[in-house]
């Protein structure tokens, strides 16, 4: 008996840059961050990456397949049938709206991550506009980019110790936000992200689902911290400069999933 759930939560990152470099700094970082994560036969390949017009929306489209086998905790490899831990992503970038992800398989599973990037430091709720009954569901999760206690710790992606060399920001302090709240002349914005998850297994849809939000908080985490500590890399680049840079991505990542071993982030066993 397969029984379809449903499970939503929020999880906003608040940071220091205008929403209009944050654009930027996310493709650069997306770029990059797939690249340390593509070796051994795993990682991610690109399929599609070009312009797209729909209903008076443009944006990027994107089509991209996960390869994932080690990146899944070992119960989840064990369950899970051939072929299922390979995903597909189609996104849609109508910046500042992106429909970042549909993480599909098949019709028994599905993740669907929403981003609205806003000018504010995190105070907007219900930014999705859900209806009244899915919004008191929602579990609401702030991100802090400069908090010690993550998983995947590494020095060289702190913000509470990187220092740019380009615009002097850095590093953060731990009451970084309250000072960028009572700043008039710094930058600030807010990446809403809702994060829908669909699952069909009978037994293990509270399971899984849970592994996933923590999953998608700590890849969140480390992203927004990477994208500060790597702003000396982005902040002078332009739209034009990203797009090249995206497509010498696309031949670097089909050369290194063939070849060198597994990178990147590893499953936490829960």
């Amino acid at each position: 008996m397969c029984i379809p759930t449903l499970c939503v939560c929020v999880c906003f990152s608040v940071l220091s840059f205008s929403v209009l470099q944050y654009q930027v700094g996310q493709l650069f970082t997306v770029a990059e961050a797939s690249k340390n994560e593509t070796g051994g036969g795993e990682g991610i390949e690109v399929l599609i990456n070009e312009p797209y017009e729909e209903e008076g929306e443009k944006g990027q489209y994107t089509h991209k397949v996960y390869h994932l086998k080690s990146k899944v905790p070992g119960w989840l490899r064990y369950i899970a049938p051939e072929g299922a831990l390979v995903f597909h992503e189609k996104a849609w970038n109508a910046y500042p709206y992106c429909r970042t992800g549909e993480y599909q398989n098949s019709n028994d599973f599905l993740i669907k991550i929403e981003t609205w990037h806003k000018p504010d430091m995190g105070t907007l709720e219900n930014v999705h506009d859900l209806d009244g009954p899915t919004w008191k569901t929602v579990e609401v999760i702030p991100i802090d980019i400069a908090d010690k206690d993550v998983v995947d710790y590494k020095a060289e992606e702190d913000p509470a110790l990187f220092k740019s060399t380009k615009t002097g920001r850095g590093p953060l302090s731990p009451e970084w936000k309250n000072d960028l709240m009572n700043k008039t002349d710094c930058p600030k914005m807010c990446a809403y992200k809702l994060v829908t998850v669909k699952f069909k297994w009978w037994g293990l849809q509270t399971k899984v689902e849970n592994f996933i939000h923590k999953q998608e908080k700590r890849i969140f985490t480390n992203f927004h911290r990477q994208l500060f500590c790597w702003i000396d890399n982005w902040v002078e680049l332009t739209m034009a400069d990203i797009r090249r840079m995206e497509e010498e991505t696309k031949k670097e990542l089909e050369e290194m999933r063939e070849k060198g071993t597994v990178r990147g982030t590893s499953a936490t066993e829960e």
